[in-house]
């Protein structure tokens, strides 16, 4: 048997295999710890250990089983930036191309998969042939209070379970690997209230102070958040839209450097997750493209 192949695998073995693309097993990548690697290859791959192959051969086999059997929430977000970065509404806008993105973006009780902020700002929840649409609509609203657009990536197979929300559809077809988009124009409909909630302190009053020129002479740490909320509901809603934008943008998250990285296709949404600069990248790359014997 070749080593690209292996026989019917269990979804037992699949899961496992889905772990090696956890974000906490590629932080030790980085620090120089590929244990996780060799318990898998110890596990069920141990011919791999007799070839001259290398840690980054042995994922991309990973990968590619999981891809054609697994399609989980990473294969889904990988696949997605791999192909969509340059198609709307990914693409750079060319009047504002400062793009950023956040793995994960907390709204209410609810956590967007995916969100994008240029322009303006758009919420990407994921939805797998394994997941339900339970909690579907309490996130959507969550989402269209803070967000311009929302779309929701699924299976092609799921379009006929998800058709009925009114928000942006993208499916994707495994077999093709290609999405197709439903697209959904942007709105500005914000809630105040919800941006009070995800702004830190500097930044609600980073924008009374950009609005006002000033903040309130009586301002304190007690009194703070109140009189800014106050003060931020008096903006008109578009204006506030592009401060906040704006202002959430200026955070620590991964810009367009690792995710327009064209080779390497498997880890681009680990770079994405965590943080990645392109120099942690491309070292954690050639550390892994050294013989498994080495680095296990």
């Amino acid at each position: 048997m070749k080593l690209n192949q292996e026989p019917t695998i269990d979804i037992n073995q699949l899961r496992d295999y889905s772990s090696l693309f956890s974000t906490k097993n590629v932080a030790k990548w980085l620090d120089g710890d590929f244990s996780s690697i060799k318990t898998k290859i110890s596990r069920y791959n141990e011919t791999w250990l007799d070839e001259n192959k290398s840690c980054f051969d042995y994922l991309r086999h990973v990968y590619k089983v999981l891809e054609e059997n697994y399609q989980n929430e990473y294969i889904f977000k990988n696949t997605f930036l791999n192909t969509e970065l340059s198609k709307p509404p990914l693409k750079k806008d060319t009047k504002n191309p400062d793009v950023k993105w956040f793995n994960e973006f907390k709204v209410g009780n609810s956590i967007a998969d995916l969100a994008m902020f240029n322009g303006k700002s758009i919420a990407f929840e994921i939805k797998t042939e394994m997941d339900s649409c339970k909690r579907l609509e309490a996130q959507i609203k969550s989402y269209t209070k803070i967000f311009n657009q929302v779309y929701l990536i699924i299976p092609e197979s799921k379009l006929s379970t998800y058709a009925r929300y009114d928000v942006g559809i993208i499916t994707f077809n495994p077999n093709q690997k290609k999405f197709k988009h439903r697209k959904q124009s942007p709105t500005y409909t914000i809630n105040p209230d919800a941006i009070m909630n995800i702004l830190h302190t500097s930044e609600y009053r980073s924008i009374v102070r950009q609005h006002y020129y000033s903040l309130p002479k009586n301002i304190n740490s007690f009194n703070q958040f109140e009189l800014c909320s106050k003060l931020i509901k008096d903006i008109p809603i578009k204006k506030l839209n592009e401060y906040f934008i704006h202002h959430i943008k200026q955070r620590n998250v991964v810009s367009n450097d690792v995710l327009m990285f064209k080779n390497f296709k498997e880890f681009k949404q680990l770079g994405n997750a965590l943080k990645m600069t392109k120099t942690q990248y491309q070292t954690m790359v050639t550390q892994l493209k050294l013989p498994i014997e080495y680095n296990l």
